[in-house]
């Protein structure tokens, strides 16, 4: 019988991860208890995903607001610090917010506007048309700020970002300046010491305020490299990618990823015989077109992948088949002839027509907002994703 199916994607359910957990014995067991009741069967070239949650979870990698303070002070100095381009979120960054206030006297914290670097919205941007404001140049205090656009709320959660974090800072024992800037450098007319929060655009943002002549250029990716007070730490990422796990502590991006998906592959060969590719994956890198915002606040979606997700896909574009080398076939004629195409199409096919509009992104990107859209960051209670058909192309 011809297969009917393509591509699958399962969210296994899991029990509560808990500190110190074999997670990788859990995983296994599973999978195979999945196996065991029939849902499914092992095969070469699944891949079987993680979330980065419960990974850092079952190594303890938490630290609290009080160990984010201690590094902050002793890399920044204790005094005045510019914070700047965070992200508009409770979850990401208010306690890490916290912990950096307690670790000095005032914090200066510049936002970009009209949005966060994810697309969290501050003002809407035909606002600033409106106001004849132009956010390449403008520099805004808060009080201009409010006067021009009244208090922030954002889209979906009617948040007040400005006076909440503002609030934070205070709350800490620390005197908070709020401005509004996009250039990086603005910050260096208060301080020349800066601790910048962006993500995906850090090392172009630490480039020009060092260029620009600052005392001190430190990232997030720069504070808990290393365990402080017995912390947990990130050697790669530092606070990037950190969740709030209570009011008083964060839990990190996990550690020692490579080694655990290694070590998670071997397992699952062992016992069924099969290569399983594996992979840990955080946030999706998808954009929601309504709300404006990139799910993607960690560093990177994958933080530890085995060598068979390494690069990108290699496709052809069914549709431009169907619709010009093969125009003047139908039915079978027409399946014989794609089948044939795909069968012995280059393995490089890069920037040919027949390749056009076939996604060319990373496939761990690809694969890792999958996973993301398929356990949901709620209660579904699946972190363990099960794909299959993943590779497979009309041929197979």
């Amino acid at each position: 019988m011809e297969r009917i199916i393509g591509t699958v994607s399962r969210g296994l359910r899991a029990p509560i991860i808990r500190e110190g957990d074999d997670l990788s014995q859990i995983v296994v067991d599973t999978v195979m208890e999945a196996v065991n009741a029939g849902e499914f069967t092992v095969q070469d070239r699944d891949i079987l995903a993680v979330t980065e949650s419960i990974l850092a979870r079952s190594q303890a990698n938490y630290a609290s607001k009080d160990q984010i303070a201690a590094d902050v002070r002793k890399k920044l100095g204790g005094e005045t610090i510019g914070v700047i381009f965070p992200i508009l979120s409770r979850n990401r960054f208010a306690i890490c917010l916290r912990g950096i206030a307690r670790g000095a006297k005032k914090v200066i914290l510049m936002l970009s506007y009209p949005a966060d670097e994810v697309g969290n919205h501050l003002v809407d941007i035909d606002l600033l048309d409106e106001k004849g404001i132009n956010p390449y140049t403008d520099v805004l205090t808060q009080e201009e700020f409010e006067s021009l656009f009244g208090k922030s709320k954002h889209t979906f959660t009617g948040m007040d970002y400005v006076n909440y974090y503002k609030g934070l800072i205070e709350e800490e024992g620390a005197e908070a300046e709020i401005i509004f800037s996009n250039n990086p450098r603005t910050i260096l007319n208060y301080t020349g010491n800066v601790l910048t929060c962006d993500i995906h655009t850090r090392v172009r943002t630490k480039r020009l305020l060092k260029a620009a002549g600052a005392d001190i250029v430190l990232g997030l990716d720069d504070i808990l490299t290393e365990s402080i007070d017995g912390s947990g730490y990130n050697d790669q990422y530092g606070l990037l990618g950190s969740n709030k796990a209570t009011e008083d502590t964060v839990k990190l991006f996990p550690i020692h990823c490579q080694e655990f998906v290694e070590r998670l592959q071997k397992k699952i060969n062992i016992l069924t015989g099969k290569t399983v590719e594996v992979m840990v994956y955080g946030d999706g890198a998808f954009k929601d077109p309504v709300g404006k915002i990139w799910e993607l606040a960690d560093p990177v979606v994958s933080p530890g992948y085995t060598k068979g997700l390494d690069g990108t896909p290699n496709e052809v574009k069914l549709k431009y088949l169907a619709d010009n080398d093969f125009a003047d076939l139908q039915g079978d004629e027409l399946k014989k002839a794609i089948s044939k195409y795909i069968a012995e199409k280059d393995e490089q096919l890069g920037g040919s027509m027949v390749a056009q509009g076939t996604t060319p992104r990373r496939l761990t990107d690809l694969i890792g907002s999958l996973c993301d859209l398929t356990s949901g960051s709620g209660d579904k209670g699946t972190p363990f994703i099960y794909i299959q058909g993943y590779f497979d192309n009309y041929t197979k």
